[in-house]
């Protein structure tokens, strides 16, 4: 490697974007009925032209460089059995992904594959170390026809993503490998409503139009308009992102006049579905049933030239019908999240029209499991890169005693939240460090579980640098502020109120702090103040608090602006620095880390 460990981390502009709720979706796990017949027109009588023909629309989203499947419980599928039961399923990994659309493709003449943004980002050590070269890799080799960007897209800034776009080797790091350059993306990465603020002009394409034999769909991408709010400053430096549904309108009007009657929309926000599992009927009747959250607005506005949208953001599984502003049904899907699941889509489209029949659209998600052959193209690319990242991913870090589950946990309090927070106060509380007094942890930086299983030949129990990187990926830079007892308040309602109200971002916590959160009650009510205490002693509004945080939530990230007013701030090491140095001085193979008890948050519901 041309880099040290230290070096890479610190050219690495990786930014704590969130992704929003970490539920694990999940999808329908057979070929759809009469997947035989995709392709085949549909005429009238013998010798006639077909008047349709049915497109294949093979999506996915948020894969975040997941190249090998995703460990413990985030990388599994929630399924429930006919019994009412729930069964949870391991899914996901490219090798496999590769193989469910390989295999999905057979019989379908017309089949595009689509997918919804966070492709890259927030990514483990395999991809993230590369700056996701070996996910743009892997996702040519899938034969990805087109993407919207997601918010972290952005994470390195509009350059990186240009570079992702366009190829050619990382300003800092050069190529990895001898003799080869990176060629960018095959694909075209969408971003309609990012526009560059000196010009005006959109930062990449806003549409593509996908062709085959005369059927023409467009493909229009784009980002959550709060991208700014969930990415750090300089990852969206010079770039303003516009209202996702004036977007789609105003470019669906243009493919309109193009004569491009055929539109999809990929989008880089959701919503939650009512359960999380991925056999779910989201359009079932029951009160209090279907999804809920940003989607159901976006997609209520966007103009009926669109036939249906691809969405992402969420982690969440879905396939719902919400009709369009015309007041017909329209598909609104998503594929969960880490390539587990992938949506299968029927569009039925009319030759004499060039429009889609809306009545006959169909759609199902589908898991992508482990127990089908995997793809020897993907497995030869996860070894090359494997054996590149080796020096630095194989090296050990600490002992653990079981799981501790972070993004596979549902729960407001994680255990791995307990962790990361405890690590982030312990580096900080020195004088001389930072004087911390309390840590905060944002939810959606906890990219992973701690599984006790060995992920190679280190043995079980061993956490070594490749799997700490999984879970704290973004190398953000720790800051110590002033807050006072007040800002610290208001911080914690800020977590169950405003944009954090409909879904919310509990802050993980360090050992100390204690207050009940009351789920019963709505807004910033839900925080129990008066139940607010540190080390026993309840919070005093006017004393002035040292507080520590990452670097993202520290300029108010996540919907935090409280915790962007803190003052006299000392920047620390980085989080996965913390982490590392908190596993090795907690744990040996004699005396493992064992999961901490979660009761610091008492949750009344």
């Amino acid at each position: 490697m041309s880099a040290t460990p230290q070096k890479k981390r610190a050219s690495r502009r990786v930014l704590a974007a969130a992704a929003g709720l970490a539920t694990v979706g999940a999808l329908v796990a057979a070929m759809p009925a009469g997947a035989h017949d995709r392709g085949h027109g549909h005429g009238h009588g013998h010798g006639h032209k077909p008047r349709t023909v049915d497109v294949q629309l093979l999506s996915f989203n948020d894969l975040h460089g997941n190249l090998e499947p995703p460990a413990g419980s985030a990388g599994n599928v929630s399924e429930t059995q006919p019994d009412g039961t729930v069964k949870a399923i391991p899914a996901g990994g490219v090798e496999y992904l590769a193989t469910s659309l390989r295999t999905a493709r057979k019989g379908s003449p017309y089949s595009v594959t689509a997918a919804g943004g966070d492709m890259v980002g927030a990514s483990p050590l395999l991809s993230g170390l590369f700056h996701d070269e070996p996910t743009i890799e892997a996702l040519n080799k899938l034969k990805l026809d087109v993407s919207a960007v997601g918010n972290h897209e952005f994470d390195e800034g509009a350059t990186e993503l240009a570079r992702l776009q366009n190829g050619g080797c990382h300003p800092v790091e050069g190529c990895y490998e001898k003799g080869r350059k990176f060629r960018g993306a095959d694909f075209p990465y969408l971003a309609a409503n990012v526009t560059k603020e000196k010009t005006g002009k959109p930062l990449l394409k806003p549409y593509t139009v996908w062709k085959k034999n005369g059927v023409k769909i467009g493909f229009i991408g784009v980002t959550l308009e709060g991208t700014p709010d969930i990415v750090t400053a300089n990852g969206v430096k010079g770039l303003k992102f516009h209202d996702e549904v004036e977007t789609i309108n105003k470019y669906a009007r243009e493919l309109d006049r193009k004569g491009v009657k055929s539109i999809v929309a990929l989008i880089h926000e959701g919503g939650a579905p009512a359960s999380t599992s991925y056999n779910y009927d989201c359009d079932s009747p029951g009160a209090g049933d279907g999804i809920s959250g940003p989607i159901l607005d976006i997609a209520k506005g966007i103009t009926p030239k669109v036939d249906a949208l691809v969405t992402g953001h969420t982690h969440q599984a879905y396939v719902c019908t919400v009709p369009d502003p015309a007041g017909k049904p329209r598909m609104v899907t998503s594929a969960s999240s880490f390539g587990k699941l992938y949506t299968d889509t029927t569009l039925t489209y009319d030759l004499r029209t060039k429009d889609i029949v809306r009545t006959s659209v169909k759609s199902a998600n589908h898991v992508v499991t482990r127990d089908q052959p995997k793809a020897a193209d993907m497995t030869s690319l996860i070894e090359r890169w494997n054996k590149l990242a080796a020096p630095i991913a194989n090296r050990p870090q600490g002992w653990i005693s079981a799981d501790i589950n972070g993004r596979g946990s549902t729960a407001p309090e994680k255990p791995l939240g307990n962790v990361i927070a405890d690590a982030q106060l312990e580096g900080l509380a020195p004088a001389d460090k930072g004087g911390a007094e309390v840590a905060f942890m944002n939810p959606g930086g906890i990219r992973a579980d701690l599984v006790h299983k060995a992920s190679g030949s280190e043995g079980d129990g061993v956490v070594t640098y490749g799997e700490a990187f999984t879970v704290q990926p973004f190398t953000n830079m720790m800051n110590v502020v002033d807050l006072t007892g007040a800002q610290l308040v208001a911080a914690l309602q800020q977590q169950v109120s405003g944009p954090n109200e409909a879904s919310p971002k509990i802050l993980q916590v360090s050992k100390g702090l204690t207050y009940t959160l009351d789920l019963t009650k709505t807004g910033a009510a839900r925080v129990v103040t008066d139940s607010l205490k540190l080390n026993g002693a309840a919070i005093d509004p006017a004393r002035t608090y040292r507080v520590a945080m990452n670097e993202f939530l520290a300029g108010g990230g996540d919907g935090f602006p409280a915790l962007g007013q803190g003052t006299n701030k000392l920047v620390g090491a980085s989080d996965l620095d913390l982490f590392n140095a908190y596993l090795a001085a907690h744990s040996t193979a004699a005396a493992p880390l064992a999961p901490p008890a979660t009761d610091r948050i008492t949750v009344v519901q």
